[in-house]
């Protein structure tokens, strides 16, 4: 079975060998790059099956280079970085980024949630079928492809965006709450990180009005989202 690639990209040396070391000794191959103009080009050439971006870097920095990536790839991207607001992790999470960490932070653990990250990939390949298509209204989603269609047009979503939409049109008989939204598509147990729904959800919505899709998601105040068709 072929080994699992992973880009890091941290302007700080030993950073970079510490996490490449604990890296390759479960199993991964590991490039590691000194600043994001370096990854993205490589990326293009050879795309890797992760990445690991610091935020704060010379030049492109990790912000910046997640919005590139996500243009052509859904490529899993976790976001590590010694800023530790909450805005800060709001803005990882949403431009489409699929976890964050904040330094100092223990390889292990890090280690850990590049493994989960993998095996929720996995799960959701071994438990797809091909054949499950949703529609509803004039969006057709592919769960095995993670694709979306309005009115016959593809329009582009995130993992992380295809996951919250699927996620409320299975639902759309209910409300659902933010905190069941976190819990589901970012696996947060904490309660803080609640504006992370709200800034994506603004995100598909514009990508759905841009396609001229007449699905809307109604904001339940004080409590969550729900579809409309």
């Amino acid at each position: 079975m072929r080994k699992k690639l992973i880009y890091i990209a941290d302007d700080e040396i030993n950073i970079r060998n510490i996490i490449k070391l604990f890296l390759e000794k479960d199993n991964f191959d590991v490039d590691i790059f000194d600043n994001g103009e370096l990854l993205l080009k490589s990326f293009k050439e050879k795309p890797s099956d992760m990445l690991i971006l610091d935020i704060m870097m010379p030049g492109m920095d990790g912000y910046s280079l997640c919005a590139e990536i996500r243009k052509i790839s859904s490529v899993p991207i976790i976001m590590v970085s010694a800023k530790d607001t909450e805005s800060d992790k709001i803005i990882g999470l949403t431009i489409g980024s699929d976890d964050y960490m904040t330094k100092p932070f223990s390889p292990l653990e890090l280690i850990a949630r590049v493994k989960t990250i993998f095996r929720r990939i996995e799960f959701d390949k071994n438990n797809s079928d091909e054949s499950e298509i949703i529609n509803i209204s004039d969006i057709k989603l592919n769960n095995n492809t993670k694709q979306v269609e309005v009115n016959g047009s593809s329009i582009r979503l995130t993992c992380t965006e295809f996951s919250l939409l699927y996620y409320l049109i299975i639902n759309k008989s209910k409300a659902v709450s933010r905190n069941e939204l976190l819990d589901k598509i970012w696996g947060f147990e904490s309660k803080v990180e609640t504006r992370a729904t709200d800034d994506m959800i603004k995100r598909i919505r514009k990508k759905l009005k841009n396609s001229g899709s007449k699905i809307k998601i109604e904001t339940v105040w004080g409590f969550g989202f729900k579809i409309i068709d």
